[in-house]
């Protein structure tokens, strides 16, 4: 059980942060959410709370793995399981959250938000699951590796250590 928890929290946070990373700097996400219409309402990218952000995924990792606990067995020991993850993470949590956010099904219907706005994010989700769903599957894989468990602890503790120096700095 503790294996599963770690695989989840560790696969989300590196995945995230890749994926914010390259948010950040290919879509240039400092210069979008200074724009008048995602300024409204996303923070600065270098404000002190969102610089810590990757460190604070890891209990979003936690409450991930509990969601997806009684449902375990189907997406890491059925075929094809990671994929039906993948397309449910993407269905759920991009086009068809439960509110209006951006770039969602009633995203589109409901915000005042220019269509141009709306579709800006997914690059970065698709990124995302694609590297939470391929970690996840490497992990799975190789689980009796040690090197994966290092590994993983090792890029867990630099994400940790620069989101900690970056919010100490901001």
């Amino acid at each position: 059980m503790i294996q599963y928890f770690w695989q989840i929290i560790y696969a989300h946070t590196i995945a995230y942060f890749v994926a914010g990373v390259f948010a950040l700097l290919v879509m240039n996400y400092r210069d979008l959410f200074a724009t008048d219409v995602i300024s409204s309402f996303m923070k600065p990218v270098d404000e002190p709370i969102v610089v810590l952000g990757p460190v604070l995924q890891i209990f979003r990792g936690i409450l991930l793995a509990l969601v997806l606990l009684p449902l375990r067995k189907v997406f890491f020991i059925q075929k094809n399981g990671l994929m039906k993850l993948g397309v449910i993470i993407l269905g759920l949590s991009l086009l068809s959250t439960i509110g209006p956010t951006m770039g969602s099904f009633e995203g589109y219907i409901y915000t005042k938000i220019p269509y141009m706005y709306q579709m800006l994010g997914y690059p970065e989700a698709i990124l995302y699951v694609l590297l939470f769903i391929g970690i996840l599957y490497v992990s799975i894989k190789y689980a009796h590796r040690k090197i994966i468990t290092l590994l993983s602890i090792l890029i867990m503790a630099l994400i940790c250590f620069l989101g900690i120096m970056s919010f100490v700095m901001a």
